[in-house]
Formats: C-alpha cells, sequence, structure tokens
C-alpha cells in the first residue's frame, strides 16, 4: 500500500512534515482494511512527532491490529531544512521466513521466449 499524503507536525516547530508511507505486509488472519488505515493516517494531522518515532507507533499499531507475518513500514518523509528523511521499520512474526522472491518481469520474458514445449 502506498500512502502519499500523510502528515503530523514538527514536535519543536510546530510546522507540518509530509511524507509518503509505503507498507508491504503478508498477512496472517487479518487484513488492513483501507477506510480504517486512511482515518488512522489522518489522525496524526494535528499530532507533533518525530519522524522516526511516528514510523514506529504506526507499525506497532498495524501489527497489533492485524498480528501479520511480516510487515515493512518505509516512511519518506519531504525535504525539511535541505535533508530527506526516510525510516524504515520491520516486524516479522516468530517463526516466519519469507519464501523466495518471485521476479515476475523474468517470468514475463521467459514466457515470450518459450517454444509451447514441456
Amino acid at each position: 500500500m502506498q500512502v502519499p499524503e500523510f502528515t503530523c507536525l514538527c514536535p519543536k516547530t510546530g510546522q507540518p512534515d509530509f511524507a509518503t508511507l509505503f507498507i508491504d505486509y503478508v498477512p496472517d488472519r487479518l487484513c488492513v482494511e483501507l477506510k480504517s488505515l486512511k482515518l488512522y493516517i489522518w489522525s496524526f494531522r494535528g499530532e507533533g512527532r518525530f519522524h522516526e518515532a511516528v514510523t514506529n507507533e504506526i507499525l506497532d499499531a498495524l501489527v497489533k491490529a492485524t498480528a501479520p507475518r511480516f510487515m515493512r513500514l518505509t516512511a519518506r518523509f519531504y525535504v525539511r531544512g535541505g535533508i530527506f528523511t526516510t525510516v524504515v521499520a520491520e516486524h516479522r512474526k516468530k517463526g516466519w521466513k519469507a519464501p523466495q522472491r518471485v521476479e515476475l518481469g523474468a517470468l514475463e520474458e521467459e514466457a515470450s521466449t518459450d517454444t509451447g514445449e514441456h
């Protein structure tokens, strides 16, 4: 999921901070409901939070609500004072191991050169 309109406030200056959030996850029994996610993300608009703290707070809340096998939150904050900030936080369920990554581009390339003989 990509959330391009995340905002919170700098706790020191009160100036707005803007970020795009990227949420990658492997659900277990529950999944993120998008309307609820949107409302939760909006709740930070008037809140003063440091980038690292808010990223971890959001990840912790999503993990608590959904108990996923894996979840990664990447928060890419826009420039402020000449500095871009990217914060990455991850959760892995105990004992969960990622399956081998499938590269779809490689499969498409293979299919286009396939002779049809198997």
